[in-house]
Formats: structure tokens, C-alpha cells, sequence
């Protein structure tokens, strides 16, 4: 059953991939395969078993083959019909059904704040779920959680996750007091500070639901961290004019926002794989016995 209050959601895609060069060249980031899908299909999948329909994904110059996997592929279909693999044929066709999907571009790399600002006109003055594609969640995904806590409270709320303090520094993090269960109330929030200037371990997750004064607070945000409009330093200023909460999530979080995290999330998630999962824990036990490491 749907869940109520969030019914848009937005996922940036503009971004240049450039930890994953040579690879990211001339494909777009968010189409490495984790497993046997690309990484932006999880994103969209996780909003749709949250209860969202209509998705705006944010592109750049390069990402044409997202919209083209979202599609219809007729050729491919008719191939795949006339020789009767009706199992592929219906997982084709179940993704180009999967949402409504939209697509605008972010004409310049101009920071992850930009592109939620770019999503302005689309969403309008509706809250909405934002799902970054570097980091994939389940059981269950976090967007969900964030939902039914968002029906709950009403206010902007972002998803946390406590980190180890030696890692805290590549994460955006915030300090808050405990509400009760999981929740938080947000009185600051850090991009990805020192040791000694983190206010806790607990990490943004790369998942939200914000209220449409984001992109009010956003249009007043000046250039940060690189020169670009961070969506950390957006919160910080919607923090002026209304309450933010942060929800430590309980699902399972897969982080692939460089080589070897995707690698051992591609792992974990074929080992997890009823088809494939089974023979490739034989041959990763095989592998261990037979090398030194």
C-alpha cells in the first residue's frame, strides 16, 4: 500500500563519475552494473516500493543512456518475443513501467545543491524524497523509513546512519538531540569535518524528504566547499526558518561511491543472489584456500 504525504521524488544524475575513470569516460556513473543492474535503477526501484511514483532524475551532458534504459527498447523486445524469452522480455518491459520519469539537466557541475534547486519547477510546493544513487538500501530502504516518519513529524527529515569516528570525515554530519527511537532534532549540520570539529557520528546517508522551503534556502546559499552549492549548507540555512529532524535508518546500506566499495557491495548482493549466489560462495571459499592474502 502507498504511503501517504510524499508522492515526488528527485534523483541527482549529474555528476561526473570521475573516481571510477577510465570507466565513467563515456558512460555515466549511475550505469555501472552492481550485480545485473545499473546502480540508478536501485534508486528508482527504492522510491517506487516507497510509495513514489512520479521521479525527476537530474542529468548532464553524457547521460543519455539513463533515459534510454528507462525506456522502451521495441527492437530488443521483438527479438527477445520472437524467440520466446518471455522471462526477459517481462523484466524489460517491467522497467520501462516501473514510474512516471522525468528527466532536466543541470547545465554545469555546479554542486548537489544546484541540482536539487534545479528540481524547483517540477516539485513546486510539495515535499519531496530525494535518493542519492552512490549508496543502495534495503530491509527495509530508507526512503520508506524516512516517509513514515515524515507522516509522522511533517518537517524536512534526513536519513543518518552512525559511522566509525576514523571515517567521519568523509561524511556530511549532524548534532542533535535524541527525540526517542531513531529520531533527532537538528541543530547543526558539518560537511565532512575534521575529528575534532565532527559533532557526533552520525552520518548523512544520502537519503531525504524535504519540504519545498529547501529551494527558497538553496537560492540563498552562496557557493561552499569547491566552489559549488551543497546541499548541507542548504539545510544549514533552511535550519533558520524551520525545524529538521534526522532519523537513524535500520535497513541495510550498500555504499558505491568509489572502486572498492563497489566491489564489496556487488559481492554481498550476489551472494545474496538465490541464482547466481550459491556458486560464487564455492568459488570465493576455493579462491581463499588456494592464495595468500
Amino acid at each position: 500500500m502507498a504511503l501517504k504525504g510524499i508522492g515526488k521524488a528527485v534523483i541527482p544524475a549529474a555528476g561526473l563519475g570521475t573516481r571510477f575513470l577510465p570507466l565513467t569516460k563515456a558512460q555515466p556513473k549511475e550505469m555501472i552494473p552492481v550485480v545485473d543492474k545499473p546502480t540508478i535503477q536501485y534508486a528508482v526501484e527504492e522510491a517506487v516500493q516507497s510509495g513514489i511514483n512520479d521521479i525527476l532524475i537530474i542529468t548532464g551532458r553524457g547521460k543519455r543512456a539513463i533515459e534510454d534504459h528507462f525506456d522502451r527498447s521495441f527492437e530488443l523486445e521483438a527479438t527477445l518475443r520472437e524467440k520466446n524469452d518471455l522471462a526477459n522480455l517481462a523484466e524489460l518491459e517491467s522497467i520501462a513501467q516501473l514510474a512516471e520519469i522525468h528527466y532536466i539537466r543541470q547545465k554545469h557541475p555546479a554542486g548537489l545543491g544546484h541540482a536539487i534547486l534545479c528540481a524547483a519547477k517540477h516539485v513546486g510546493q510539495e515535499s519531496f524524497a530525494v535518493l542519492l544513487g552512490d549508496i543502495i538500501t534495503d530491509d527495509p530502504p530508507s526512503t520508506c523509513e524516512l516517509v513514515e516518519a515524515y507522516n509522522d513529524v511533517g518537517t524536512s527529515i534526513i536519513a543518518v546512519e552512525q559511522v566509525p569516528m576514523e571515517k567521519i570525515s568523509s561524511y556530511g554530519v549532524i548534532k542533535g538531540g535524541h527525540l526517542g527511537g531513531g529520531l533527532y532534532e537538528v541543530e547543526d549540520l558539518i560537511e565532512k569535518p575534521s575529528l575534532d570539529e565532527a559533532p557526533s557520528n552520525l552520518a548523512v546517508l544520502g537519503r531525504y524528504v524535504l519540504t519545498p522551503g529547501i529551494f527558497a534556502a538553496l537560492e540563498r546559499t552562496p557557493p561552499g566547499r569547491g566552489g559549488e552549492i551543497q546541499l548541507t549548507d542548504g539545510l544549514k540555512t533552511l535550519l533558520d526558518k524551520e525545524r529538521i529532524c534526522a532519523l537513524e535508518v535500520t535497513g541495510r546500506r550498500f555504499d558505491i561511491g568509489n572502486k572498492l566499495d563497489w566491489l564489496k557491495a556487488t559481492v554481498e548482493l550476489a551472494l545474496a543472489d538465490e541464482e547466481i549466489g550459491p556458486e560464487l560462495r564455492e568459488f570465493l571459499k576455493e579462491t581463499v584456500a588456494c592464495r595468500e592474502f
